[in-house]
């Protein structure tokens, strides 16, 4: 008897074979950072988070893609601070068996003289409807590599320049040939997260054959994400030809002639078929950078289940049923009562105290109004604006009319971030009998899960138009909780003032608009805001 297979069946047959083939996804991911929970380690902010963002997304979605970037052994940093307040980095200590699976698969590499080995982990990331999306994370720690390329899988950031050098070609380079090892024969679209994976390029090049750039090109799109110039890696062509295999060298040299060295972003734009900044105004800014007109903009986005509280969830559940696999319904949020939305915003506050108070021994009063600020910590995004006039700081928010919690990491080799950080935890102590000021250390997404959904307030005050998008004020959108921010990166398109929030500074223009604005007068902006509106008839 020959055994009929239902319709049905046989579409959940094709199903199962289209989600575990390789030959089925061809879309890969590449980013040097994902950040996908706390216990996995292998991301330092807003870049990695936003990766872990999109891949789950992706997953929720059902897109055919996969993720690949670095597993980092000893992670980001533990970040601990000294009695001067400067702030000292350990090894994360974490143990990658426990989240995910290692694979059989092992390819090879030549740098800096010395071939590599390269294996890989796999996360699988379980998208809303069951869909899996497996991420690969490259790791070089193992037997039989030499022991300084052991180390170059370790620190997220954490070396010198030719450190990272070598990273990016094993992310590139190694990403590609492990994703041919695992059967991905099909890709036609590569996605560069930022142009750490850049050198992805030149293994495309080399599976050519020959040096065609228009072929590379129709297969590789490219994110950028900052106008910051130190966030665009650059290596010198003394130090490739120093790294690099002969093959690779003489075709990064052709790929960038009469260049002094490379420049990682300038890769991705040459050699991308689409180009996209992360808001309209960061197009506007990428394009005025970059000397070009074609950067579109895509503007960044969250993803809804993982920042929203369980408070919040439960009312759009109630009231927005279908919102999970359609979020584009949570324009009907406008509807919800606002006494519910109150109470469970009240609820997120309270868990935010209770670790506020088990971490720094810190009782908030939550009847006073709470203002977060969580950021990396570098100092154009200026976390420490709101110390410019301490007088005038005392007078709006002293005696408890507001409580402020501060939370951010800087880069182990950013002395100005550090100095950030060193001055808003000096203040704490030195007003700590006329204006509350918190800060909760070891910034990591568990952390700001709790404070974008329970402070009250969202602070943000870059440098403008330094701010590339800004994600976070987005997660507090969503937890019903409004911004107050500089008007750059997301918060242009999603700033109506005294509505959905309020804005600090001059509203943008043309990107040139504001060079001989004097910045500090956003201090100015600042203070009168939360005196005159935010204090007196906004959120009090």
């Amino acid at each position: 008897m020959i055994q009929r297979l239902h319709r049905s069946d046989l579409g959940n047959s094709l199903r199962t074979l289209m989600e575990n083939d390789p030959a089925f996804r061809p879309v890969a991911y590449f980013s040097m950072e994902v950040g996908l929970k706390e216990s996995i380690p292998t991301y330092s902010g807003g870049l990695g988070v936003l990766a872990g963002d999109i891949l789950k997304s992706a997953a929720d979605l059902g897109v055919p893609m996969a993720g690949v970037t670095l597993l980092y052994k000893k992670g980001y940093f533990v970040q601990e601070f000294n009695q001067e307040d400067w702030q000292k980095e350990k090894p994360v200590v974490w143990d990658p068996s426990k989240e995910m699976t290692l694979l059989p698969n092992t390819v090879s590499i030549t740098i800096q003289g010395r071939e590599i080995q390269i294996r890989a982990w796999v996360y699988e990331c379980i998208g809303a409807t069951g869909y899996p999306l497996p991420i690969y994370f490259l790791d070089t720690d193992f037997e039989p590599n030499h022991p300084d390329d052991r180390k170059l899988c370790w620190y997220l950031y954490g070396g010198d320049n030719r450190y990272r050098l070598c990273q990016e070609f094993i992310l590139g380079v190694g990403g590609l040939r492990m994703l041919r090892a695992l059967g991905y024969m099909n890709i036609d679209t590569f996605h560069l997260n930022e142009g750490h994976a850049g050198f992805l390029t030149l293994e495309l090049m080399r599976e050519l054959g020959y040096y065609d750039p228009d072929r590379i090109r129709e297969q590789v799109v490219f994110t950028t994400h900052t106008p910051v110039p130190a966030g665009h890696d650059y290596f010198e062509f003394g130090m490739i030809d120093d790294v690099f295999p002969a093959d690779a060298k003489a075709t990064i040299h052709r790929m960038l002639p009469d260049r002094p060295g490379v420049s990682m972003t300038e890769l991705g734009l040459r050699y991308s078929r689409y180009v996209n900044g992360v808001a309209k105004k960061h197009a506007e800014v990428s394009n005025d950078m970059f000397k070009m007109e074609t950067v579109d903009w895509i503007t960044n986005g969250i993803h809804p289940t993982t920042w929203i509280s369980s408070g919040m969830r439960k009312l759009y559940n109630k009231h927005i049923p279908g919102w999970e696999l359609d979020p584009g319904r949570l324009v009907q949020a406008l509807t919800i009562p606002n006494e519910e939305v109150w109470a469970a915003h009240q609820a997120s506050k309270m868990r935010l105290f209770a670790r506020v108070l088990e971490t720094n021994g810190v009782q908030l009063d939550p009847d006073v109004l709470t203002i977060g600020f969580a950021r990396r910590a570098a100092t154009y995004k200026r976390a420490d604006l709101l110390l410019t006039d301490v007088a005038r700081l005392k007078k709006i928010a002293g005696n408890k009319k507001v409580q402020f919690i501060f939370a951010g990491k800087s880069h182990p080799h950013d002395d100005g971030g550090k100095k950030l950080l060193q001055r808003i935890r000096k203040a704490a102590k030195e007003l700590e009998n006329d204006v509350v000021i918190v800060f909760i250390d070891n910034y990591n997404m568990e952390i700001a899960s709790l404070l974008t959904q329970g402070v009250d307030l969202w602070l943000n005050t870059p440098v403008r138009p330094r701010e590339a998008s800004g994600t976070s004020g987005m997660k507090c959108a969503m937890n019903g909780i409004m911004n107050f921010s500089v008007l750059d990166g997301w918060w242009i398109e999603g700033w109506i003032e005294d509505v959905t929030g309020w804005s600090i500074g001059p509203e943008p223009t043309e990107t040139s608009a504001n060079a001989h604005y004097d910045e500090n007068l956003d201090a100015v902006d600042l203070y009168e805001k939360l005196e005159t509106k935010i204090t007196t008839n906004g959120l009090t």
